[in-house]
């Protein structure tokens, strides 16, 4: 990590006093490098969300334009008007249960799906400029936060492994693994032990460089349909197209028509895009020691607005939640200190529309493994809880294990909201359930009814 030189002479440039280069320590070609170590490191998203989104039957090529749109207009929004250096991108996990579970298994529209998606940012924006930021982020227990996010840790991994072909369907067993002798699921398999090693060797762009790795071994592997895994690129460069079977396609009546469904899935997307976002600004602000002297973000309320406007805007372009990205701190790690960290992973995306046709022919195979690592990235969580406690554990599990085996997040978050309520009550601490928990009891409840009813 860069420490600051007291030695360095205080800038005197516009550039130097609208980023507080000088004060924050840093400079612009340290900015920049950092930049670009972000961008490296997060850069997977541009293969990564269009391969998950397209399964709910949008194009994948609009979607790599859409994707690499919504991080600049976010990253660019993150540099001018919180100078931190955070990166935004298209949140995984909000991607995996649009196009898994609220499209392929619920069966709504993925345009009714962005209009969710969109509400929950107006939502969010309403939260980030008033107090009630801080009332929610104390009120849903950690037990509830933490669960819906290693479940949707577990579905990432599991709906990855079972695209790419290693986890297949069997009759008797119900789901085994894919056969050794099938080169498509050996490729899969070489990457699940490729990718982490590069992690934990910490080389730089390890995700989107074994994406790579795996795309170019790919050609040459034969796949289920006689061709080979990865199809030759149409062009290495072409101009970008925009995005017009995405671009402005909400359908927010269904969200009317269709409330007590939406309900659940809303509460979803504003806890997911919330506490990822109080998450990441914690975690990166403390690595580049921005806290103030009382442990406060600077500019929090212009970073929770950047998030909250982001995912409108994701949504208009055609893709889920748009966050700010932990993959930052590897940029902090580099030395970045400011907004220019922002611009510079912002510049880069940019240049990445115009390889576009290469990454709409990116395989399964080749993103499972970058997706597998994501997932247990989104389990950390669990160290934060205390496993022993049956109170804290019981909603957890059932959360995580229900969503999975059932696949589907709803069913999970409401036992497990459900589970927290009556354990509370019984032993005795039915006082300090927050209202907003008994709020989503009657809410998952009446889920349930309606469910019942249609199905």
């Amino acid at each position: 990590m860069t420490v600051s030189d007291p030695s360095r002479p205080t800038g005197t440039g516009w550039l130097d006093r609208r980023f507080k280069l000088s004060e924050r320590g840093s400079s612009l070609p340290q900015e920049m490098i950092a930049g670009i170590t972000t961008f490296a490191a997060m850069a997977y998203i541009v293969a990564v969300n269009p391969a998950i989104m397209s399964a709910a039957g949008m194009d994948r090529g609009d979607l790599v334009i859409t994707t690499a749109l919504a991080a600049i207009f976010g990253s660019l929004m993150m540099g001018l008007t919180a100078n931190l250096p955070l990166a935004v991108a298209p949140a995984m996990g909000s991607n995996i249960v649009v196009a898994y579970v609220v499209v392929k298994q619920m069966g709504i529209p993925w345009q009714a799906a962005l209009a969710m998606v969109a509400v929950t940012g107006v939502i969010f924006l309403a939260l980030s400029l008033s107090k009630l930021r801080e009332k929610v982020a104390k009120e849903v227990p950690d037990a509830l936060k933490i669960g819906i996010q290693a479940a949707v840790g577990t579905l990432i991994v599991f709906i990855a492994l079972r695209g790419a072909g290693f986890i297949v369907q069997n009759p008797s067993t119900y789901i085994s693994m894919g056969s050794l002798r099938s080169p498509a699921m050996l490729l899969t398999l070489a990457g699940l032990l490729l990718t982490p090693v590069l992690v934990a060797r910490r080389i730089p762009g390890a995700l989107i460089l074994s994406i790579a790795i795996l795309t170019l071994i790919g050609l040459f592997v034969p796949g289920a349909n006689g061709k080979m895994v990865t199809s030759v690129p149409s062009a290495i460069m072409s101009w970008p197209r925009w995005p017009t079977s995405t671009f402005m396609a909400l359908d927010v009546g269904y969200l009317f028509t269709h409330f007590v469904v939406a309900l659940p899935l809303l509460f979803y997307f504003l806890c997911a895009e919330f506490f990822s976002t109080l998450g990441t600004l914690i975690g990166v602000t403390g690595a580049a020691n921005l806290r103030r002297a009382d442990g406060s973000i600077p500019n929090a309320t212009a970073a929770f607005a950047t998030d909250a406007t982001a995912t409108i805007v994701g949504p208009l372009l055609g893709t889920s939640v748009v966050t700010a990205y932990i993959e930052s701190i590897t940029g902090v790690q580099a030395g970045g200190r400011t907004g220019l960290t922002s611009l510079t992973v912002a510049a880069f995306f940019c240049l990445a529309l115009f390889f576009w046709p290469v990454f709409v022919i990116i395989p399964a195979q080749a993103t499972a493994p970058a997706l597998v690592l994501v997932g247990i990235l989104m389990l950390q969580g669990l160290a934060r809880i205390d496993m022993t406690d049956f109170g804290n554990a019981t909603p957890i599990v059932l959360t995580l294990l229900v969503t999975v085996l059932t696949n589907n997040l709803i069913n999970g978050m409401a036992l497990g909201t459900l589970s927290y309520i009556a354990l509370e009550v019984t032993m005795g601490r039915r006082s300090q359930i927050p209202a907003m928990v008994w709020g989503l009891g009657v809410v998952f409840i009446a889920y349930g009814v309606v469910t019942a009813q249609i199905m």
